[in-house]
């Protein structure tokens, strides 16, 4: 299984999505929790290119982007790859 890391929120429906969804996919991740203003947000924000948004997605160090854009890898049979590489 890939490495997997997800920097969310408390209380973030999309982060429970995202985190839902990779559940589902029985793919093993780790939880960073990212709130406004702690060092782990800015770390999220940098990683991402400036994206400040939560979730943040990164699948083998690769940024895959928020719960739309995985939602959308998804869709498009692209995130099963993915999760099987490594």
């Amino acid at each position: 299984m890939p490495k997997i890391e997800i920097y969310t929120q408390p209380f973030c429906g999309f982060c429970a999505r995202a985190m839902r969804l990779l559940n589902d996919k029985g793919a093993a991740f780790t939880e960073i929790n990212a709130p406004h203003g702690t060092p782990e947000r800015e770390t999220a924000i940098a990683r991402s290119n400036g994206r400040s948004s939560v979730p943040q997605i990164f699948i083998d160090g690769v940024h895959i982007g928020g719960c739309d854009d995985l939602v959308a890898l998804n869709r498009s049979g692209r995130l099963d790859p993915l999760l099987a590489a490594s």
